[in-house]
């Protein structure tokens, strides 16, 4: 798997942005509209929503992946906070 800086919407942050860390951070990311919500990477599993599969075909055409997390307190325990 790849690893991806999280970043969270504020006001909804069941919203997160995947951005690979070999990639650009997207301009829209970095307002202040948006957070840093950790890290995914081979050593935790993902928070639930994030799919590998999508994350690798949004990367592809967009650079990064958006998707909603369905469980907001898997986030907290997936996500690397520091």
């Amino acid at each position: 798997m790849r690893s991806y800086n999280l970043f969270r919407r504020r006001g909804q942050e069941s919203l997160l942005c995947a951005v690979p860390e070999s990639c650009a951070v997207p301009r829209f990311v970095g307002g202040r509209r948006w957070t840093f919500g950790g890290r995914i990477d081979g050593s935790k599993s993902p928070p639930p929503g994030f799919d590998d599969r999508a994350a690798t075909t949004a990367v592809r055409f967009n650079g990064y992946y958006l998707f909603q997390c369905l469980d907001e307190g898997g986030t907290e325990r997936s996500a690397d906070r520091s």
